[in-house]
This record gives structure tokens, C-alpha cells and sequence, in this order.
């Protein structure tokens, strides 16, 4: 009996400790998850941007494809430099506000970048 009792304290003690760091790892990030899209960034504002990419969507009736543009709001961290025109990643996360559900990861490639590989080519 003495080790049943000495075994629930010390996971007590255990879960105190897991809440306490989820608590303070949460105030300094942001957890992600579900899905991660890449798309152009086409609107910037002070700590998000507006990304659009373009998917395919099947038609049934006339069994052809069809492209639509999906736009999507995302927050910007500081350490981020995005622009207009970037080719960024970004991933789905808690909602951050009423239109801001994602989270930019990183930038693929830069705006300038994609103007040089044109005129190369």
C-alpha cells in the first residue's frame, strides 16, 4: 500500500510540471498544426500578409478540371522578411484572430530571385 500512495504523488508532481511548461512554452510560440500550403504573397500589413495560390477543383458534369484561387491570412513573425511577390510556406494553426488561421514557416523563394531565373531564360 505504501507504494501505491509514494506512486500517485509523484504523478501528481508530473502533470504539475507538464502544465507548468506548456504554459510557458505558450506564451513564447505558437503551436502548429493540420495542413501546410505554399502560395504568392499578395498583400502585406503590419505582422501578417495575405497569401493565394491556385488548386484544381473537378467538375463532374463536364469531367474536366478546373483552377481556383484560394487567398489565405497568416501571421507574420518578426524574424520573417516577407515582401510582395514571395513564394512562402505556410502551415494551419489555433485561430489567431477572425480571419488568421495560419502561421508563415519560412520563405521558399524571393521575389527577386523569380525575376533573375525569367530573364535568364
Amino acid at each position: 500500500m505504501k507504494a501505491k500512495k509514494q506512486t500517485g504523488k509523484s504523478e501528481k508532481k508530473g502533470k504539475k510540471l507538464k502544465v507548468a511548461k506548456g504554459l510557458a512554452r505558450a506564451k513564447n510560440q505558437i503551436s502548429t498544426r493540420g495542413r501546410t500550403f505554399k502560395g504568392t504573397v499578395i498583400r502585406k500589413f503590419p505582422g501578417r500578409v495575405t497569401i493565394e495560390f491556385e488548386r484544381t477543383v473537378y467538375i463532374s458534369k463536364y469531367e474536366r478540371f478546373l483552377k481556383k484561387k484560394t487567398r489565405l491570412h497568416a501571421r507574420l513573425p518578426e524574424n520573417i522578411n516577407a515582401s510582395i511577390g514571395d513564394f512562402v510556406s505556410v502551415q494551419e494553426c489555433r485561430p489567431l484572430s477572425k480571419t488568421i488561421h495560419f502561421f508563415v514557416i519560412g520563405i521558399i523563394t524571393k521575389a527577386d530571385e523569380e525575376k533573375l531565373v525569367e530573364v535568364a531564360s
